[in-house]
């Protein structure tokens, strides 16, 4: 069982398309389920009506996903604006074990006392407001709520295509948000709860997000369950190596389609790029599952302009 979970904050643009079609390739060569979810969650960064339109450039696409917002399934509601009892009742747990604790530190000062450098984009926090736990006290500010990591906290994960992944997470990131001051719960709380939810086996997404994967599978341990197997998929990158981006329109699926092009053709210049044969072209994503070998990937550099089939100036 494989997820795609985009957030609709912008258009679908090529980078995100390429790691949906990885992840529904991982799907069919397994003969699994898609699931398609929408993680929209922080409301203040959803644009109105990118989730309807997010689905309807990955049906262009050709992807096929067997539950999802707009198709039902067992394992719903599929948007986690709609899941917030769940994490709750996830704090709840961890609460339970005294592996929660109020902070009302600001990103400022915690900046300050840093004795790491960042973790993605996640500074390592020192444990200040620790020793309070949960008791209510006089708070500076809307208290956010922090996982106690504990101190033998050594996650090693087996990455499809990054290979072994190892971290102390005590001393890498430290104590991390499960709900920020506002209110809103955190990526690395809400993530989890639903692929455990969902009983996602494997989770392809991109390289950006590797490094919160041992802080996930942390959690899922904490929540006593075992994380999905993860492949960070390469991210596709402008010319001069810049990730694609939603904030500077990164190559619009939408402009693809409008201009008229073929989503086959697409999906063959994907797979070209990493190297498939393409010996059948009638069903290009079909022949991606069956080639793809995700522990090559790594060597991969994917450009903007291979898959919209330019060549290089």
């Amino acid at each position: 069982r494989g997820r795609f979970a985009p957030s609709p904050t912008g258009e679908l643009h090529l980078g995100s398309a390429a790691t949906a079609l990885f992840c529904a390739a991982a799907v069919i060569a397994a003969r699994g389920k898609l699931v398609l979810r929408t993680e929209d969650l922080d409301s203040a960064r959803v644009v109105e009506g990118a989730a309807f339109q997010m689905l309807d450039d990955l049906a262009w696409l050709g992807l096929r996903w067997d539950e999802g917002p707009d198709v039902g399934g067992p394992f719903g509601p599929y948007e986690q604006s709609k899941r917030t009892r769940d994490y709750e009742a996830a704090l709840e747990a961890l609460a339970a074990k005294d592996l929660t604790y109020y902070c009302d530190c600001s990103r400022a000062e915690v900046a300050r006392v840093a004795s790491a450098p960042h973790a993605g984009d996640e500074l390592r926090y020192p444990g200040t407001c620790r020793r309070y736990g949960m008791r209510r006290r006089s708070f500076r500010r809307p208290p956010a709520i922090r996982l106690a990591v504990p101190p033998d906290a050594h996650v090693v994960l087996d990455d499809r295509v990054l290979g072994r992944m190892e971290e102390h997470v005590a001393e890498v990131t430290g104590d991390f948000v499960l709900r920020r001051g506002d209110g809103v719960f955190a990526y690395q709380l809400a993530v989890v709860v639903d692929d455990l939810a969902m009983q996602i086996t494997e989770v392809v997404r991109g390289a950006d997000l590797a490094s919160s994967a041992p802080r996930q599978a942390l959690l899922a341990r904490l929540l006593g369950a075992e994380a999905p197997r993860f492949a960070h998929v390469p991210l596709v990158v402008s010319e001069d190596g810049a990730r694609l981006a939603k904030r500077d329109r990164g190559v619009p699926i939408r402009d693809q389609r409008q201009a008229g092009r073929d989503p086959r053709d697409l999906i063959r210049c994907l797979a070209r790029a990493v190297g498939c044969s393409l010996d059948s072209l009638s069903d290009p994503l079909a022949q991606l599952a069956h080639e793809l070998d995700f522990g090559s990937l790594g060597k991969k550099s994917l450009f903007s302009r291979d898959l919209l089939g330019q060549s290089p100036a």
